[in-house]
């Protein structure tokens, strides 16, 4: 597909993906028109991902004050069949992140459910071997609760597994929207394959009733299908074109 500019270029880095499975029936009504669930093995499966948005650029402009921030957010998995094409994407159920300008326009823009939260993080490596340790967190609080995503691992990192679930989750390079008239905006998500690590302590803290909504209680609140960590790379996102089913 010929493509314009990007409409957004950044860096994703040091992405924290914390998987479940969820009944593919609390998903159905969520699906954007034109698009249906993308099954892996059969199961549907929700992610909560954290990750450090860095060197931030609207349509090549760096923006002041929201080059660097955390985003922490729910999605799920859909597909597009374009002709021969098979178009794998990402929906969000929810996104939260610490700048209230980013917010706004991603809502305006493309009808996106971003979130205002105080965010914080941190990335502690042992040591500057490739085989080094490292932990990584990311927080995210608003009135009165608090949420975080906790992991460790060793290195070195990994290309994925052709086939794996690491593989599934990572490797959806489209974005699909709802859009207020019930109609669905598409966008080209643009980056290299990234390298992944397995964890060996991996933590999340959530009222998950509070923060997604009841409906999301039984597929969070149980152990994860995978987690692991993604080093992350540049990425290019390219302006929404609606779509028809």
């Amino acid at each position: 597909m010929e493509r314009r500019d990007p409409f957004l270029e950044a860096e994703w880095r040091h992405l924290a993906l914390f998987n479940y499975e969820i009944d593919p029936e609390l998903l159905e009504p969520l699906v954007p028109e034109g698009t249906t669930l993308d099954l892996w093995g059969g199961r549907a499966l929700v992610s909560i991902v954290g990750f450090m948005f860095l060197d931030t650029r609207l349509l090549g402009v760096p923006i002041p004050l929201h080059a660097s921030f955390e985003e922490v957010n729910l999605r799920y998995y859909v597909k597009r069949e374009v002709g021969d094409e098979v178009r794998r994407g990402a929906c969000f159920i929810k996104e939260f992140v610490p700048k209230p300008a980013v917010s706004v326009v991603a809502r305006l823009l493309y009808n996106e459910p971003y979130s205002n939260a105080r965010m914080d993080h941190s990335h502690m490596v042992m040591d500057e071997d490739a085989a080094a340790s490292r932990s990584l967190m990311y927080s995210w609080r608003k009135r009165g609760w608090e949420s975080r995503m906790e992991l460790s691992f060793d290195g070195p990192l990994n290309e994925m597994t052709p086939g794996s679930e690491e593989e599934f989750v990572a490797e959806h390079y489209w974005g699909y929207t709802r859009q207020r008239d019930g109609g669905t905006v598409e966008y080209a998500v643009e980056h290299p394959r990234w390298e992944v690590a397995s964890v060996r302590d991996a933590r999340l803290v959530c009222d998950v009733a509070k923060v997604y909504g009841e409906q999301y209680v039984d597929a969070l609140t149980q152990a994860p299908s995978s987690v692991f960590y993604a080093e992350g790379s540049a990425v290019k996102l390219y302006p929404g074109v609606r779509i028809t089913s």
